[in-house]
């Protein structure tokens, strides 16, 4: 039972607990076993510590093997996501603008996997400046991939309307963006400013705002659950194609109206088409009760 349950979401709840652990146990390392030690990589007036000043003392290991962990399970996490899509296990990125989108996401989560990674190596301690510049690679690469990630989830939730787990993904993420980008502007003024103290607490909170970041793949990912095993999403690609002229045609395309529902479909003797329209997220009843099933279903076996 447990072997068709786990899937592929586990990738992003494994980097959402390490980097909250990391963060949590340098946290708690600082305040009750350092008692918040001034470190020598802090400003004589500064009296909060901020994550690298903490990650460059005793528990640079820990700080190493948590943003290392963190970072390559949620690159796995976008490929698994790309992968999921191009085998139909989730609903498929049908055009070149939402594949070049998935590819720019992936893209831009490695660069800031490198930051990451780099930053915790080199310390703000020993390489000040090395440390600053891989924060911002860090930063810069993870909030552009959110947008790229963002972008694509707009585009595919408008040809997918029935699939509220897109939509709701598409606000989780874009929330986000739209929070660390102004919590990252005011991090920069702060150090710019030379207010460490507020720096500091600014970077803690956009350190544990993008744990949620890395939860919310959970959303994206768990859905291929319910596709194991099956033809998912590729084996109803031409069916999709076809409803999908025929909304056009009809002038609603997109919309959330649907051409045929079970109890129609069952009176019919085409309970098979009943069960896609189930299973793809179409329910409702046709426009007219009266009307006579199209002819795609009465060629597929209708009675």
């Amino acid at each position: 039972m447990l072997r068709g349950i786990l899937s592929y979401w586990i990738f992003p709840i494994i980097s959402g607990v390490v980097w909250l652990g990391t963060l949590l146990g340098l946290l708690i390392y600082w305040c009750t076993d350092e008692h918040r030690r001034h470190y020598s990589s802090m400003d004589e007036h500064q009296t909060i510590a901020y994550i690298s000043d903490v990650g460059a003392s005793t528990l640079k290991p820990l700080f190493i093997a948590g943003c290392s962990v963190t970072t390559v399970f949620l690159d796995l996490s976008f490929g698994a996501d790309r992968w999921l899509r191009h085998k139909g296990r989730l609903v498929p990125n049908t055009t070149v603008t939402e594949k070049v989108l998935s590819g720019m996401t992936i893209v831009f989560a490695i660069i800031g996997t490198c930051g990451l990674i780099l930053l915790s190596i080199f310390d703000t301690a020993r390489h000040s400046k090395l440390h600053n510049i891989f924060l911002l690679l860090f930063i810069a690469g993870y909030v552009i991939s959110a947008i790229f990630i963002c972008w694509e989830y707009q585009r595919l939730g408008m040809r997918y309307r029935d699939h509220r787990v897109l939509r709701i993904s598409f606000w989780v993420k874009l929330a986000f963006v739209i929070v660390e980008i102004i919590l990252a502007v005011a991090f920069a003024s702060c150090s710019y400013t030379k207010r460490y103290n507020p720096a500091a607490v600014l970077e803690w909170t956009i350190a544990f705002i993008f744990s949620f970041y890395v939860f919310s793949f959970w959303i994206d990912l768990y859905p291929a659950v319910r596709t194991k095993g099956t033809g998912g999403y590729r084996g109803n690609k031409g069916m999709n194609e076809h409803m999908g002229q025929m909304r056009e045609e009809q002038g609603i395309a997109g919309s959330d109206r649907t051409l045929m529902g079970e109890g129609h479909a069952a009176a019919h003797g085409y309970d098979q088409r009943s069960s896609y329209y189930s299973g793809n997220g179409y329910s409702g009843e046709q426009a007219g009760d009266g009307d006579e099933p199209p002819e795609w279903a009465e060629g597929d076996g209708a009675s």
